[in-house]
């Protein structure tokens, strides 16, 4: 096991989030902030260039009824998602083939295992396939390509007519050989 996989390891499930699914704020509005599909925050058309904050309010999104929204005990504000509100920024494997354990890091440095509840997929876009993880709640991940390079060319395998990555003893499909050629 590498050192790199271990601290990646070491992090997962060590942000607390706020109870955000127990509350049920009264007042329903929006907020001008903008996640771009490259993970970064706006408010009012200024990118939002203090972390704390965009971590802050990463930490009460949440994705209800096909909307994100940022909510407190008081007021839940809908604001506009480009893609995903997450971004894949690096990963580290442990193990080879089926006995491989994968944990991804998010751009807000949340860490989880590649397993059945934060599963690996592939989703249509108008780019094209596009890959994502689910972090929580609905809430997902685009993998940024370098690390979807990376990830293809160091963890998928072609078994039979399929492209699949293994981890935590799961088989995640992400492309059948026909949409490959």
């Amino acid at each position: 096991m590498s050192r790199a996989f271990r601290d990646l390891e070491a992090l997962v499930g060590t942000l607390r989030f706020p109870p955000v699914d127990s509350w049920n704020p009264n007042r329903v509005g929006e907020i001008d902030i903008r996640i771009r599909e490259d993970g970064v925050w706006f408010h009012e058309q200024r990118e939002i260039t203090r972390t704390e904050i965009s971590k802050l309010f990463a930490s009460i999104l949440v994705f209800e009824s096909g909307d994100y929204f940022l909510k407190t005990p008081e007021e839940k504000l809908r604001i506009q998602v480009d893609d995903a509100p997450f971004l894949i920024t690096d990963y580290e494997a442990d193990g080879k083939g089926k006995l491989q354990d994968v944990v991804v890091k998010t751009n807000f440095d949340e860490c989880v295992h590649i397993d059945g509840d934060h599963r690996v997929f592939m989703e249509e876009s108008t780019t094209g396939n596009r890959p994502y993880v689910h972090i929580r709640s609905g809430l997902n991940a685009l993998v940024a390509r370098s690390v979807f390079y990376r990830m293809a060319n160091e963890l998928m395998m072609q078994c039979s007519d399929e492209l699949v990555m293994w981890s935590c003893g799961k088989k995640f499909v992400l492309a059948t050989v026909e949409e490959i050629n």
